[in-house]
């Protein structure tokens, strides 16, 4: 089974908290990330919802350093980034079991390793 993270990104506030986790539990040097934060915006669009529509939105990105807390999970335990979320939009498990709760009104990110 392949183990994955799932994160809303509709829902992430962009507070970094994964980042700080990430680092602390990996023990990563400044400018190295497992988890890195991006941010889109903020930019108008038109959209339905008419052309004084505002978007801002945060994604954290997995990168290569993150072993998704394999000491962590082999354990039981979360991993530290979906542990410490503060929006609790971010999730871990079987990849086909997360893929199952994308519900299609809002935007959605899986990562596997």
């Amino acid at each position: 089974m392949t183990k994955a993270i799932l994160i809303n990104y509709e829902y992430c506030t962009g507070c970094h908290s994964c980042e700080v986790a990430c680092k602390k539990e990996l023990g990563l040097p400044a400018g190295e990330f497992g988890i890195k934060l991006t941010e889109t915006g903020p930019y108008a669009y038109g959209g339905k919802a008419g052309p004084d529509r505002w978007e801002w939105t945060w994604l954290p990105v997995i990168t290569k350093a993150c072993d998704m807390c394999e000491s962590r999970t082999e354990k039981g335990k979360m991993p530290m980034c979906v542990q410490h979320c503060q929006a609790w939009c971010m999730y871990y498990g079987e990849a086909d079991e997360l893929v199952k709760k994308m519900d299609g009104q809002t935007r959605w990110a899986l990562y596997t390793r």
